[in-house]
C-alpha cells in the first residue's frame, strides 16, 4: 500500500489549488508575443511580488527525444502528475523503429500477413508532419519503406494535415516528401498511393468525444471513399485554399483521391490491414473505437470492414484501446493522485472538454477512471464546438465558478484546474484572439485568488507548455517571417520551446519555506512541491520539490 510521510510544514487551513494555464509560456520580447501584449495585472503583480520561477516544459525535461522537441499538453500533464520524467511516445516509437524492434512484434507480422498472401491492402492513417506531438512523418516513411522491403505490393496512405504543431500552411511540403517516397517505392512495380485526407480539426482527430462528426468525416473519407473527390492531394489542397482564402491546413475539409473514372483509389475493404501511426492517445482513441467496436452508436458507419487494426501505441491503458498496438507505451506508476487517494485526501479536478482528459487521464499516468471514487471528484464543462478564435474566452468563467464553489465547500484539500484558452486559441494563429484568451485567464485569476485567500489556501500557477507566447513565425535570421504570397506576417500555430511560469500565491506566507535551488527545474518538480504544501514529504524517487521547508 502506498504511504506518505508527514513533513514539518503546517498545512494551511484551505486547499492547495493548482492552476494550469494551458499553452502559456514566457517567450521572447517581440511583437508576436500575446502574453506580452495582454493586459494581465494579476499575473504581472504575482510575478513581481510572489515566489516565482521558470520551469522547463519541453524536450528531455518532459521525456521527449531531444531539447529541439516542443512540449505538449499530454507529456506536460504526465510530468505534472507523475512527479518524474518518463520516456514518452515520440521517444519510444523512435527507438523501436531505429532498432527495428517494431518489425519483430507479432502484430506487425500479422498486419502484413494477408497483404503478402492475398494481395490485400495495408493502410496507414497518419498526421502528416514532423511536429513530433502526435506523430512524425519520419516514422511513416520508414514504415512504408519497410513494408516495401517485406514485399507488400499495395499500400494506401490516409493523411491528416497539420498546420497546428507546424507552420499553418505547410501541408504541401510534407505531401511532396511523402509522394517522393511513394514514387520511389513504385519504381519496383508496387502500388503505393495516398487515398484520402483532410485537416486534423475537421477529419478524424477528435478527442474526449467533443465532436464525433469529425471522426465520421474521417470514416467517410478513409474507409468509404465518400468525401469530395480529387485527382491528387495537391489539387484538393489548392482547391480548398482558393475556395476559402485564409483557410489553414488544420481546417481543410476532408477529401478522397479518385481515379480517372471517379472511383476512390483506396477504400478500406475486408481482409485489409490498417495502422494508425499516431503515437499520442487523446486524438487517436475515437477512430480506434470506430474501427474496433461491434456495438458502435456514435454515427452510422454504413459498413464495418473486417480488418486487422493496430495503433502505434495503446492509447488507453485501462480500456485497452486499441486491442492491437506496435509499441508498448510509457509505464507511469504511482502518480501523485494515487498517493493522495491512498491517504484519503479528497481531490477535485476540472477543465472544459478540450483539456478534461489532461487533468484526469494524462495527469493520472495515462489511466482512465479514478483511484478512489469516494475522494476524487471530476467535473467537465462542455467546450464550444467552434473554432476558438471566435470565442477566445472559451469556458474559463464557468470553470472559475465551479472552482470557487469547490474552494468554499471546504471538501477538497487539493484542487487542480486547466484553463485551455492559451493553447486552443494559440493554435488558431489569431493574435488578437490570443491576447483576449490571455486576458480572460487573468480576469479569472482576479476572481479566484481572493476566494483562495479567504479560505486560507495556496495557489500554484503554472503552465504545461508554451504556445501563445509566439504567434508569429521567425525566419532564419531571427526576424519576423513574412509570407511571400500575401505579404503578411506568417502566423505561428505550434507550441514553443519556451519555459513556463511557476508562481506560489500564499497570502499567509511567513517565510516557512523558500524556493529551492533545483538545477534545470521542470514540470516534473511540481508534484513534490504540491505534496510538501499539503504537509507531506515526497516519495524518494520523485523529482525534487521547488521549495525547501525552513
Amino acid at each position: 500500500m502506498l504511504k506518505l510521510q508527514k513533513n514539518k510544514f503546517t498545512k494551511r487551513k484551505g486547499p492547495v489549488v493548482l492552476v494550469i494555464m494551458d499553452g502559456v509560456g514566457l517567450g521572447p520580447d517581440y511583437d508576436g508575443n500575446a502574453f506580452k501584449h495582454a493586459r494581465k495585472p494579476i499575473l504581472a503583480n504575482l510575478m513581481k511580488n510572489s515566489l516565482f520561477t521558470k520551469l522547463k516544459a519541453h524536450g528531455t525535461a518532459v521525456g521527449l527525444p531531444s531539447d529541439d522537441d516542443m512540449g505538449n499538453s499530454e507529456v506536460g500533464h504526465n510530468a505534472l502528475g507523475a512527479g518524474r520524467i518518463f520516456d514518452q511516445g515520440a521517444k519510444l516509437v523512435q527507438k523501436a523503429i531505429e532498432s527495428g524492434d517494431i518489425y519483430t512484434t507479432h502484430i506487425w507480422k500479422e498486419l502484413i500477413q494477408k497483404p503478402l498472401s492475398d494481395g490485400t491492402a495495408l493502410h496507414f492513417i497518419s498526421l502528416l508532419s514532423d511536429g513530433n506531438v502526435h506523430s512524425n512523418i519520419s516514422h511513416l516513411l520508414k514504415m512504408l519503406n519497410r513494408a516495401s522491403e517485406e514485399g507488400i505490393k499495395k499500400v494506401r496512405v490516409h493523411i491528416l494535415l497539420d498546420g497546428r504543431d507546424v507552420p499553418e500552411t505547410s501541408a504541401l511540403e510534407y505531401v511532396e516528401t511523402l509522394e517522393n517516397t511513394l514514387s520511389q517505392i513504385n519504381t519496383k512495380g508496387y502500388d503505393y498511393k495516398v487515398a484520402s485526407g483532410g485537416g486534423r480539426m475537421i477529419t478524424t482527430m477528435d478527442r474526449y468525444e467533443a465532436d464525433w462528426s469529425i471522426v465520421e468525416r474521417g470514416w467517410q473519407a478513409h474507409v468509404l471513399g465518400e468525401a469530395r473527390g480529387f485527382k491528387s492531394v495537391k489539387e484538393a489542397i489548392e482547391t480548398y485554399r482558393n475556395e476559402t482564402p485564409g483557410l489553414t491546413d488544420q481546417y481543410l475539409p476532408s477529401f478522397t483521391i479518385v481515379d480517372d473514372s471517379g472511383k476512390p483509389v483506396g477504400t478500406v475493404e475486408d481482409g485489409d490491414s490498417v495502422v494508425l501511426s499516431n503515437f499520442r492517445g487523446d486524438r487517436a482513441i475515437e477512430i480506434s473505437v470506430a474501427f474496433e467496436s461491434d456495438n458502435f452508436t456514435k454515427f452510422d458507419r454504413k459498413r464495418k470492414p473486417n480488418v486487422l487494426f493496430a495503433g502505434m501505441m495503446e492509447y488507453d491503458g485501462d480500456l485497452h484501446i486499441p486491442s492491437n498496438y506496435l509499441v508498448i507505451p510509457p509505464s507511469i506508476e504511482r502518480p501523485i493522485s494515487e498517493y493522495l487517494a491512498a491517504e484519503g485526501v479528497s481531490q477535485y479536478a476540472i477543465s472544459e472538454t478540450q483539456k478534461f482528459g489532461h487533468v484526469t487521464y494524462f495527469w493520472n499516468g495515462n489511466k482512465s477512471g479514478k483511484f478512489d471514487e469516494k475522494t476524487e471528484t471530476y467535473f467537465e464543462v462542455p467546450s464550444d464546438k467552434i473554432t476558438f478564435d471566435q470565442r477566445p474566452w472559451m469556458k474559463a468563467a464557468e470553470i472559475t465558478d465551479n472552482v470557487i464553489e469547490a474552494v468554499k465547500s471546504e471538501k477538497y484539500p487539493f484542487i487542480r484546474l486547466n484553463y485551455a484558452n492559451g493553447d486552443m486559441v494559440g493554435h488558431t494563429g489569431d493574435m488578437d484572439a490570443a491576447v483576449i484568451a490571455m486576458e480572460t485567464v487573468d480576469i479569472c485569476l482576479k476572481r479566484l485568488l481572493p476566494e483562495i485567500k479567504a479560505a486560507g489556501g495556496i495557489a500554484l500557477i503554472t503552465a504545461d507548455h508554451g504556445n501563445l507566447d509566439e504567434m508569429f513565425e521567425f525566419d532564419k535570421t531571427g526576424a519576423v517571417k513574412i509570407d511571400k504570397k500575401t505579404g503578411e506576417i506568417a502566423r505561428r500555430t505550434a507550441h514553443t520551446l519556451n519555459p513556463v511560469p511557476f508562481i506560489i500565491y500564499d497570502p499567509e506566507y511567513k517565510n516557512e519555506y523558500s524556493l529551492s535551488d533545483v538545477k534545470d527545474a521542470g514540470l516534473a518538480n511540481v508534484a513534490a512541491t504540491i505534496l510538501n504544501l499539503l504537509g507531506y514529504d515526497a516519495p524518494e524517487d520523485y523529482n525534487k520539490s521547488l521549495i525547501k521547508i525552513n
